[in-house]
C-alpha cells in the first residue's frame, strides 16, 4: 500500500519556497519564491537579497534611516523579481508562482509582464499597504488568479542525516 501522508504539489512547491527563503541574508524579513510549470516542473526559485556583486557587507540591512539609501529598500532585489530573472530565458508563460509574502506592486508588474498565470501565497501581512492593494488591482486586471495556499501540515522537517 502506497504512503497516504505525501506532500501535495501546493505543498511541495511552497516548501521549495520557503527553503529558498533560507539562502536570504535579510536579518528581518527572508522571501523564497519557486516558479512552476503546468506540468509540475521547477522552472526558477529566487529570494531576496542583494543584487550579484554587490556586497551584502557594503550594503544596509537597515529599515530605517535619514535617507532612503541608508536602508536596504533602494538595493535589495526580491524573491518573486529574482526567480524570474533566475529563470534563463525560459518561458513563463501559463506558470505559477509559490511565494510565502504576498507580492509588492513592483514585483506584480515583473509577474505579470513574464506570463506568470497564478500566485499561491502564504501570508498577505501587508495587506491594507497602498502597495498591496495596488499589486491585486493589477493582477485581477491582468487576469492573474490569486490564491492563498492553506497547508495540511503546519512543517515539514528535513533530516540531512539520512541513515
Amino acid at each position: 500500500m502506497k504512503r497516504q501522508d505525501y506532500l501535495s504539489w501546493d505543498e511541495y512547491f511552497m516548501g521549495v519556497a520557503l527553503l529558498a527563503e533560507k539562502r536570504s541574508k535579510d536579518p528581518h524579513t527572508q522571501v523564497g519564491a519557486c516558479i512552476v510549470n503546468q506540468q509540475h516542473i521547477i522552472l526558477s526559485t529566487g529570494y531576496n537579497g542583494f543584487p550579484i556583486g554587490c556586497s551584502d557587507d557594503e550594503y544596509p540591512w537597515e529599515r530605517d534611516g535619514k535617507e532612503t539609501n541608508q536602508t536596504k529598500y533602494p538595493f535589495v532585489v526580491h524573491a518573486e523579481l529574482n526567480a524570474i530573472l533566475n529563470s534563463g530565458g525560459k518561458s513563463l508563460t501559463g506558470s505559477t508562482i509559490y511565494v510565502d509574502l504576498f507580492p509588492c506592486n513592483e514585483c506584480a508588474k515583473a509577474i505579470i509582464q513574464s506570463g506568470i498565470k497564478e500566485v499561491v501565497y502564504l501570508s498577505d501581512k501587508y495587506a491594507d499597504q497602498s502597495t498591496t492593494i495596488a499589486s491585486k488591482k493589477m493582477l485581477r486586471s491582468a487576469g492573474v488568479s490569486i490564491r492563498r495556499l492553506v497547508p495540511q501540515r503546519k512543517e515539514i522537517i528535513l533530516n540531512f542525516s539520512h541513515e
